[in-house]
């Protein structure tokens, strides 16, 4: 139990320290007209205030990740929690807040116009197919996760598909109308549900008869699967993530001031850390690696969600609990396809003003992704794992080439840009889904390619500022 509050204690000490310490290096003006102020269109540029940005920008970046990914996490055992911590303190929340930071600077822009711009037009390309193809296996992951929790939740009485296809329409309607009228609305509602049941699995597993592991670096995984580099693909969300730097965007176009930013950004990522702290503590102290390994491939940790909840919180605590790890998917999903307009629609120029154009954008989406949701779950995560942390080191690569540019201690990003790009590396070598080399051969070509491209960037960073490339658009 120590280790579990020394965790907590630190991920939150970091927000008051390094935290500041990110934002001094950044530095934010707030004499500078924020997007939701200079394009304001009443669809995607709307000014909110900052806890309502702070809790949209949570509920974005928390999907089942910050569950699901700590469950299977857990099977490693508690060297799990020093990913979290570290992970997400100098890495996930440096990652989101640079790039919602960096996005405000340039009108709002998404991922892949910011690859453009930092990277190289060869770059945008590039990042804009990774970027939607995250998008939409998010956006379908997180259709099938909560509706197979309500499933359970309802005991069977509602066919899956019905409850799939509502989630659906709600999506749909999430992503063509403005952001204030759904999103903007029920976030607070579905943000009060989360951190009741959060908060309640916390303190009943405190409470309770179970005890938190202490902290080792020893494998404990049932199946042996090695932890470099599997552990930081399965646990993303909650500590680093490539999804959140699509998300981040969506509210650099509502933030009022550039000085919200620590709060909204650095600081959401490191709530989310604590609730992937809470739920990998459950899943480690309620079942050994074997039970635990048995009841995700039952019905994946859907089924373990279901069965901490209502064990430590009973029947209508434990509901309530369950309904908090149905939300996150939700407003995830929703603001996956949410963006994933916004990107196609920056990417092709088109003004996303009328209905018509939003709906020539998000009906196509919607179809590939109700197709998708007939390949399996765990398929589905394998690609979503690679594709989200391949897109995280591109945000820190963009992070690195804009720090540098500027003059700024560029380090803060660059070491963990170069370290999750190696694990990108030897996971797409050493897996099935990739091509398949051995696990030590990996390692080193891994090192190789991280080299070469580390070169390139460097080589690259030097012609950008001698060409003094534009950081920050001038805003009137």
């Amino acid at each position: 139990m120590i280790t579990f509050f020394a965790s907590i204690l630190l991920l939150i000490i970091s927000y008051f320290t390094y935290g500041k310490f990110i934002e001094k290096v950044f530095d934010p003006n707030d004499g500078r007209k924020t997007p939701a102020y200079s394009h304001a269109d009443g669809v995607d540029y709307v000014p909110m205030n900052k806890h309502k940005n702070a809790l949209i920008q949570l509920l974005n970046i928390a999907g089942t990740g910050p569950i699901f990914g700590p469950i299977m996490g857990a099977l490693f055992g508690p060297v799990a929690f020093l990913w979290i911590v570290l992970g997400s303190i100098f890495a996930g929340a440096v990652h989101d807040y640079l790039t919602g930071m960096i996005s405000i600077r340039n009108k709002g822009a998404h991922i892949p116009e910011l690859a453009g711009k930092f990277l190289g037009s060869f770059s945008k390309h590039i990042v804009n197919i990774f970027a939607l193809l995250l998008l939409l296996l998010v956006g379908t992951v997180f259709v099938t996760t909560p509706a197979s929790l309500l499933n359970l939740l309802l005991d069977g009485k509602v066919a899956l598909w019905i409850l799939i296809t509502i989630i659906f329409i709600y999506y749909f309607l999430s992503t063509v109308l403005p952001i204030d009228k759904i999103i903007g609305r029920l976030y607070p509602y579905f943000g009060a549900v989360l951190l009741i049941g959060t908060v309640g699995v916390g303190v009943a597993l405190l409470f309770s008869d179970y005890k938190i592991p202490e902290l080792t670096l020893a494998n404990l995984h049932p199946n042996n699967i090695p932890i470099f580099p599997i552990l930081f693909f399965t646990i993303t969300c909650g500590a680093l993530s490539g999804f959140h730097a699509t998300q981040s965007p969506i509210i650099s176009r509502t933030v009022e001031k550039e000085s919200q930013g620590r709060y909204v950004f650095y600081g959401m990522m490191i709530a989310e850390a604590i609730i992937a702290m809470i739920w990998a503590a459950a899943a480690m102290s309620m079942f050994d690696g074997q039970t635990l390994s048995e009841f995700i491939a039952s019905g994946t940790p859907s089924a373990v969600v279901n069965e901490v909840s209502m064990t430590l919180l009973g029947a209508v605590g434990g509901t309530i609990a369950v309904l908090g790890a149905i939300v996150l998917p939700i407003t995830s999903g929703d603001t996956a396809f949410r963006a994933a307009r916004s990107i196609i629609a920056d990417y092709l120029k088109i003004d996303q003003q009328k209905m018509v154009k939003r709906l020539m954008i998000a009906v196509p989406l919607f179809v590939i992704s109700a197709m998708l949701t007939q390949i399996d779950f765990n398929l589905l995560w394998r690609y979503f794992s690679w594709a989200n942390q391949a897109t995280a080191a591109i945000a820190l690569w963009i992070a690195t080439m804009y720090l540098f540019i500027k003059g700024k201690n560029y380090f803060l990003s660059l070491i963990p840009a170069m370290f999750i790009t190696y694990m990108v590396f030897v996971y797409i070598l050493n897996q099935k889904i990739g091509f398949n080399l051995d696990l030590q051969l990996s390692f080193i070509v891994g090192i190789v390619l991280t080299v070469i491209l580390t070169v390139m960037f460097f080589v690259k960073a030097k012609n950008n500022k001698a060409n003094k490339i534009e950081t920050d658009v001038v805003v009137e």
